[in-house]
């Protein structure tokens, strides 16, 4: 070999054995990293640009305030805090001394009335038997003025005695007048009535009502069926009308508030689908529910000191507004949640389909356990009517109306509110 052959071989670099490994590992790596960027990129697009997720989500749900309505004294309390109630269970009661008696009072003028107002239809046939009297008794003087006129002719009767009958038809006349005059005057207090509908009978009712209603408020019911929570009444406390007493808390009704980055709501619209997962349970229990509405403002517009952005220290930060979600009523009585537990929410939005804020269904919550006391008091008014209404012609009609007056005739819906009398 000549020796420029042997200084050129003995430039070229000797490759060492590793160095083809590196490459090749190098090559794996960056084929993995393309891989993984095209096989996110398709999971982006195919799934993930479909979805909006959050943990800043928390279970909420109706606390409803226990209050009494009249003023009393706490004589006993029947639930505590962590205890189930069911809807009309008896959780407060107050003294009832004042309240009875005023009821006693109230039940005891109705029945004065109603005996008046007997008195009132009495007098009618009383005045009536008076007109036929005095109706009778003009008749007779009549008559005799009539007999004297025709003897007086003959000198038989004088003219005094004549002078004295027309005295007599005139007087038996005024009476006759006076009489019809009371009749008028007393149908008058019972024209077009009857004893249970009659002035003074509805206007004594009401009183009875009133002190009805405020006696079996001495008792305060469950509204609804839930979770005693927050109790401060105390046995022995006086208490007012708006005091705070407890708290019912039905869980069987709950809902999600799930605050969404302002930047997260573009797509997302009422009815949609979410799953759900809570802390309290992981990732093993999967909740599903659907979007319902969205708050008409943010956390921060509604705060107790809400931002001033006017000012010049002004900061931009992203805004969360809440999304209500409604939940599976069969997933929750699987799994109970408790208000304010934490949730990660997971909603699809790739149908939109439905709307947002003029979409929204209105929500209604009532109880009826509080209907129960203006039946019971209306069948307090129509025994006492009865008792005390005889057995006349007005007191029949009276009897036979009850079903038909607007005052103890109202319809009322069956509750399961405990009976107080």
């Amino acid at each position: 070999m000549s020796d420029p052959q042997q200084n050129a071989a003995a430039a070229a670099p000797v490759q060492k054995p590793g160095n083809g490994k590196r490459r090749v590992l190098m090559t794996l790596i960056v084929l993995v990293i393309i891989i993984a960027a095209i096989a996110y990129g398709l999971y982006y697009f195919l799934v993930a640009r479909f979805h909006e997720a959050t943990d800043d989500a928390y279970v909420n749900g109706n606390v409803v305030q226990i209050t009494p309505q009249v003023v009393g004294t706490v004589i006993s309390v029947n639930a505590d805090d962590t205890q189930t109630v069911k809807i009309g269970d008896p959780l407060v009661a107050l003294d009832p001394a004042d309240s009875k008696v005023a009821l006693d009072q109230a039940e005891a003028n109705l029945a004065q009335a109603v005996r008046q107002v007997r008195t009132f239809f009495v007098n009618n046939n009383q005045y009536e038997a008076q007109i036929a009297l005095r109706k009778s008794d003009l008749s007779r003087a009549q008559d005799d003025l009539k007999r004297r006129m025709l003897v007086a002719q003959t000198g038989a009767v004088s003219q005094e005695e004549v002078s004295h009958a027309h005295d007599t038809v005139r007087g038996a006349q005024a009476a006759l007048d006076s009489a019809e005059q009371e009749l008028a005057s007393n149908r008058s207090l019972t024209a077009n009535t009857t004893i249970a509908d009659h002035p003074n009978v509805l206007a004594a009712a009401a009183k009875v009502r009133d002190s009805y209603i405020n006696f079996a408020r001495n008792t305060l019911p469950a509204p609804v069926t839930g979770y005693v929570a927050k109790r401060s009444v105390q046995v022995g406390q006086r208490v007012s009308p708006g005091n705070p007493l407890m708290a019912i808390v039905p869980l069987n009704a709950v809902w999600v508030d799930a605050n969404f980055k302002e930047v997260q709501l573009k797509h997302m619209r009422i009815g949609q689908p979410v799953e759900l997962t809570a802390d309290l349970y992981g990732s093993s229990v999967v909740y599903h529910g659907k979007v319902i509405g969205f708050s008409a403002g943010t956390g921060s517009a509604f705060s107790l000191l809400p931002a001033q952005n006017a000012t010049g220290n002004w900061i931009k930060v992203v805004q969360r507004l809440p999304v209500r979600i409604e939940l599976d009523p069969k997933e929750l009585q699987a799994h109970p949640l408790r208000i304010g537990l934490s949730m990660n929410v997971d909603v699809t939005i790739k149908n939109e389909d439905g709307g947002q804020l003029g979409q929204a269904q209105n929500t209604v919550y009532q109880t009826n356990v509080f209907d129960n006391y203006g039946a019971q008091a209306d069948q307090e008014i129509a025994r006492i009517i009865q008792q005390n209404a005889g057995t006349g012609a007005g007191a029949g009609a009276g009897t036979s109306s009850q079903s038909t007056s607007p005052a103890h005739g109202r319809a009322t819906k069956s509750a399961s509110a405990v009976k107080l009398m």
